[in-house]
């Protein structure tokens, strides 16, 4: 199987996260920083993978723009990933929002909670491969 993950991060903790499906899942794997690649060239595969953290109470800017960007995706399967400073929301509606429009399937979508602030010092919620297992398993 084919994966292509797009990812976007301030701190590090959307990089774990990708270091942590790279490595994992079977198949051939390619990984894209939202803010360094052109959405319109995107490369084929058999999943997508979208991580970003939320910002100023919404996606972040250049993941918005990349998901907005993205061309000729119509029936493409995918997964999202949010990261988040707020235990009680996450930001993966906004980003099945922008994702429908391109006619793209969600099947699957997990978000996690930033611990000790949004800083340098921030970590991901204890768990946290454990909730990514989860993730990938209902994507294969």
């Amino acid at each position: 199987m084919k994966y292509v993950i797009v990812y976007w991060t301030r701190f590090g903790n959307n990089k774990r996260i990708v270091d942590y499906l790279a490595k994992t899942l079977q198949g051939d794997v390619q990984v894209i920083k939202a803010d360094e690649a052109d959405p319109s060239k995107i490369p084929e595969a058999d999943f997508y993978i979208f991580s970003s953290a939320a910002e100023k109470f919404t996606v972040q800017k250049d993941m918005r723009q990349y998901m907005k960007g993205l061309e000729n995706m119509d029936q493409k399967k995918y997964g999202i990933i949010n990261t988040h400073g707020s235990p009680k929301k996450n930001w993966l509606g906004k980003m099945e929002k922008i994702l429908a429009k391109k006619n793209m399937v969600k099947v699957a979508e997990t978000d996690f909670a930033i611990v000790g602030g949004m800083n340098e010092q921030s970590r991901l919620e204890d768990g946290w491969e454990m909730k990514l297992d989860t993730f990938m398993a209902s994507i294969k």
